[in-house]
């Protein structure tokens, strides 16, 4: 069985209660007001740090919960929310002994809320002579907002909303007027999803309150999000090859995958938020903000060779709404392997004959079907490095964002002699360390490995193995995504659905678990997601960074001065760093960089209306499609620190760096 990190590790068998049952024998909704206090339950049995019931939980579950009626801060003034937020409380106290008579007062207010506000909308687009004001600025991200005091208040910010509404609709395409009537529909049917919530809808959503309030990776799926997650772990799903999430109201690109329509299409990219979906042709567009991200994946879904144009907004140096149009295909897995380039770097005269490995996931299928599997595909290329006598190696991490955790290991394994590479821990199982115990090395000579902070999980285990062996030099944004948790998924009986909790930690060689803090670059070369808004620790309740003993061991090298590698030692990042530090201030893309990580720090989280009515179809930067050939700054200057390596190391050979120094 593949492990793929980040998604599943285990299968296990959740027993609910007999009244659980028993109501879903006898064909009512399954997910029952009994079943949730052996729901919650289950997570307290599994979850990798919280076993039982607190205070500090409570909280947590009454905060996530309150807000996700009122994500915009728009529906509520702050005594109407503190009322909600009670009620919340109270909730949870009963649900957890089997009663949901609250269920019944939240969905009554609930809909009363969306009737006030679907009424406040029609008298707005109705106004005579409307026009969309240009000269307001809204805070797109609702935590930095305040929540109203006051109806006038409310009323101001409910009017920013829908000017900036009305903006998105504008920009993708529809006339003011069809927007004015395209906005109100969209609250009415807001109204009626609110009216037409089952029972276990509203259930599934306490669910996922509660488990959320445990970490960000631990939630519920009712039995219909289940099916939506099994699709979206199929790469061969047809659709545009992206990863989507939802914060704050907003569906957000987490990953453009590799080999996917929209990589090649090469316009989306990572953070970028859909306010529009339209299907091409012929189709309207459809504003999707505060749409539930299962009903904006089956717009976006669809058959290869058909189109779906997505209207996106993009804060960066400028904010900026673009139409992107995107053919829908499979993804192509020979886009997504491993790759080999060479490239030359001069260095005292001489050319360094350089080779880039870039690897945009830890990929892997049933071999006996005949699929493809990194570990192969880099043992292949590994031959080749060692056939044209490279100086060196860079290793491209920079756009991976995990996959499987064996080819983590395995792939580790082709560039040490033997030892462990990773450990799984928690409490529920004893601990396991997965090894390399093979004690041959397909590759012994200089070696640079580029990440960012997009790179996660199983990228994470490898650049951290690297570092705590001292075998390569880590190239990249300040840290690593900080993904070092395992998830297991908990089966449920037919109906029900399934939890995903987590429920362990990975640790690196040097004891030091990759959650939280990631894997901090020996060599700072940053990117644009380079900011304090990405990564793990930003995230609702991550799980905090822990640590182990260290487990590592000197087996990694060989004794034999003709079969070992070179350690990486201190001075050779103080010295490598002293080189790149003065090239990095002196590059004109890296000057690019920092001025749009200073603005996007200046703008925060502001846009200003004008910005999105501006014609995106003039920006020719974002019309031309990616250039596949064209090496990033961050890799290039990885190539220029190989370089410099390539040169310290040949000049030492002496038996003494066996050892693995701390860095």
């Amino acid at each position: 069985m593949h492990v793929r990190i980040g998604l599943t590790v285990l299968v296990s068998v959740l027993v609910l209660s007999n009244v659980a049952f028993a109501q879903s024998s006898r064909g009512l909704s399954p997910l029952s007001c009994p079943a949730l206090p052996s729901l919650m339950g289950k997570y307290y049995q599994k979850h990798v740090q919280y076993t039982e019931e607190s205070d500090e939980l409570d909280a947590r579950f009454v905060k996530l919960y309150s807000d996700r009626f009122d994500p915009s801060k728009s529906l509520l003034v702050e005594s109407q929310f503190k009322e909600l937020t009670a009620k919340a409380r109270t909730l949870l106290k009963d649900a957890k002994q089997g009663r949901c008579d609250t269920f019944d007062w939240l969905k009554k207010s609930q809909l009363e809320w969306h009737k006030e506000m679907q009424e406040f909308v029609k008298r707005f687009t109705e106004q005579e002579g409307l026009s969309i004001d240009r000269s307001l600025a809204l805070q797109v991200d609702p935590d930095k907002r305040t929540r109203p005091k006051t109806k006038a208040e409310q009323d101001t910010l409910r009017a920013k909303l829908l000017h900036f509404q009305l903006a998105n609709y504008v920009s993708a395409g529809t006339k003011l007027k069809e927007a004015r009537t395209k906005l109100l529909h969209r609250y009415e049917l807001i109204s009626r999803r609110v009216k037409e919530q089952t029972k276990a809808e509203m259930y599934s959503s306490f669910m996922n309150a509660f488990s959320n309030a445990l970490d960000p990776h631990s939630t519920y799926f009712s039995a219909e999000d289940l099916e939506d997650f099994r699709i979206s772990m199929d790469l061969s799903l047809e659709g545009i090859g992206a990863q989507l999430s939802s914060r704050d109201g907003y569906t957000t690109v987490q990953d453009v995958i590799a080999g996917g329509a929209a990589y090649r299409q090469g316009q989306l990219k990572t953070k970028d938020k859909i306010v529009a979906v339209t299907q091409i042709p012929g189709g309207e567009a459809v504003d999707v903000i505060d749409m539930a991200l299962k009903n904006v994946v089956r717009l976006i879904r669809g058959k290869k060779g058909t189109q779906v144009k997505l209207t996106v907004l993009r804060q960066g140096d400028t904010n900026e709404t673009l139409n992107i149009v995107i053919t829908r295909d499979k993804i192509d897995l020979k886009d997504q392997a491993a790759k080999l380039r060479w490239e030359k770097v001069t260095r005292d005269g001489k050319r360094l004959n350089l080779a880039i490995i870039e690897l945009p996931s830890f990929y892997g299928g049933d071999p006996a079907r005949g699929a493809r599997d990194c570990t192969t595909d880099i043992k292949r290329l590994l031959k080749d490095v060692a056939a044209k006598k490279a100086d060196g190696l860079l290793l491209d991490l920079s756009h991976n964002g995990g996959g499987l955790l064996k080819a983590s290991v395995d792939i580790s394994g082709l560039f040490i002699k033997e030892g462990p590479v990773v450990m799984i821990h928690g409490p529920a199982s004893p601990s396991q360390v997965l090894s390399d115990n093979d004690d041959a090395v397909q590759y012994r000579g200089p070696m640079v490995v580029v990440t960012s902070r997009v790179s996660a999980s199983a990228s994470e285990i490898l650049a951290g193995a690297m570092k705590d062996y001292s075998r390569a030099v880590i190239v990249g944004d300040d840290h690593t995504f900080g993904k070092g948790t395992v998830q297991n998924i908990v089966s449920l009986p037919p109906g029900f659905g399934a939890l995903k909790v987590t429920t362990a930690h990975f640790f690196r060689p040097g004891g030091a678990s990759t959650q939280s803090l990631g894997v901090a670059a020996d060599i700072r070369v940053p990117t644009v997601f380079n900011n304090e808004d990405y990564g793990e620790r930003h995230q609702d309740y991550a799980l905090p960074a822990r640590t182990l003993e260290p487990f590592r061991t000197k087996a990694v090298n060989s004794k034999d001065p003709v079969k070992r590698w070179l350690a990486i030692t201190k001075a050779d990042i103080d010295h490598l760093s002293k080189a790149s530090a003065q090239r990095v201030a002196d590059h004109k893309d890296f000057k690019k960089v920092r001025e749009t990580l200073e603005k996007r720090k200046k703008n925060n989280g502001l846009i200003k209306i004008a910005e999105i009515l501006d014609d995106p179809d003039n920006k020719e930067k974002d019309k031309k499609k990616k250039d596949e050939d064209k090496l990033s700054a961050q890799v290039l200057e990885g190539l220029q620190i190989l370089g410099d390596l390539v040169v310290r190391q040949s000049g030492d050979n002496t038996a003494a760096k066996i050892e693995m120094p701390s860095r």
